[in-house]
């Protein structure tokens, strides 16, 4: 006979105890396939420069203060980090014809395509790492991913 598991309750605290402890390790593992995967298509990108790029992609139009938001550093960091990606051609730039003191950043075809290279060479490192799991367990991953995700969704939306 298999022994029973005993119910056990968690609380929030445990919970978010154990995504403390758990999302970093996460997140330096993306951080590191996508650096590694970026450099394959281009000259290397760094992890902000990439985020900047994931921004953009989810919010075409943005300002240099909505970046610099983001990322938390300086307008004039934030500007750097632009320029650079605008001279690799993955970032476009225009002037706001409502304030020409700002500018309009959108990700250009190219930088379309390459963070979705990444993306799509990330996810299937990621698939990789968990092919080894039983259904169960990877059916298990994706429910608390998706409370998650709603929880937090929630959380933004106020």
């Amino acid at each position: 006979m298999t022994p029973k598991k005993v119910a056990t309750e968690v609380t929030s605290q445990q919970c978010a105890a154990k995504m403390m402890e758990t999302l970093p390790i996460i997140t330096q593992f993306f951080r590191a396939e996508m650096r590694r995967n970026a450099s394959f298509l281009t000259e290397s990108l760094s992890v902000p420069q990439f985020r900047m790029l994931a921004f953009l992609d989810r919010h075409p139009g943005a300002s240099m203060k909505q970046v610099a938001e983001h990322l938390g550093v300086t307008r004039a960091t934030a500007s750097n980090l632009i320029e650079r990606l605008v001279q690799k051609n993955l970032v476009s730039k225009v002037e706001n014809p409502q304030e020409r003191r700002h500018v309009v950043l959108n990700l250009t075809e190219i930088g379309k395509y390459h963070l979705q290279q990444v993306r799509a060479m990330t996810s299937a490192r990621i698939a990789s790492v968990l092919a080894d799991l039983p259904k169960e367990q990877l059916q298990s991953v994706v429910d608390g991913l998706t409370v998650l995700y709603n929880a937090f969704e929630q959380t933004m939306m106020q």
